[in-house]
């Protein structure tokens, strides 16, 4: 899929990358858009859309890779923390549709803002989103 997918031609060596890790089964390579210093993206070698796609077996192998990558990051960098992110759909801003996660280093608690707004809500308001989750699962155990 090298010729639509920008991460396939990275994981190819066709599109140029920063490469700071890869194996059998993933390839890091520094974002182009830096969020923070090291910003990284972990992708699986073989193409896979989204969370929906990746199955799980190929998303442990990748965070495998991604705890790797977090540890050679913590030590070549030295940041304060680390935030692990990923999109699935461009609803919830995927721009890439191959799956990864980013890992953004993290120097000072206001380098970055906040995706949402914390809110407590009541456990009582939960249950009926929850029983439509358990609802799901009754009428189509998830295959994955």
């Amino acid at each position: 899929m090298t010729g639509t997918c920008t991460f396939c031609g990275i994981v190819a060596g066709e599109v140029p990358a920063e490469i700071v890790y890869s194996d059998e089964h993933v390839v890091a390579f520094l974002d182009i858009s830096q969020a923070t210093r090291g910003h990284t993206l972990v992708v699986p070698r073989e193409h896979c859309r989204d969370l929906t796609d990746i199955g799980p077996d190929r998303a442990g192998l990748l965070m495998r890779g991604a705890v790797h990558t977090a540890g050679l990051l913590r030590r070549a960098l030295e940041p304060g923390g680390m935030n692990i992110w990923h999109a699935t759909g461009a609803t919830a801003w995927q721009s890439v549709f191959h799956f990864h996660l980013h890992l953004v280093p993290r120097y000072a608690p206001d380098d970055l803002r906040r995706a949402w707004t914390h809110r407590e809500l009541p456990l009582s308001s939960l249950t009926p989103v929850a029983d439509q989750i358990r609802a799901a699962a009754e009428r189509r155990p998830d295959a994955s």
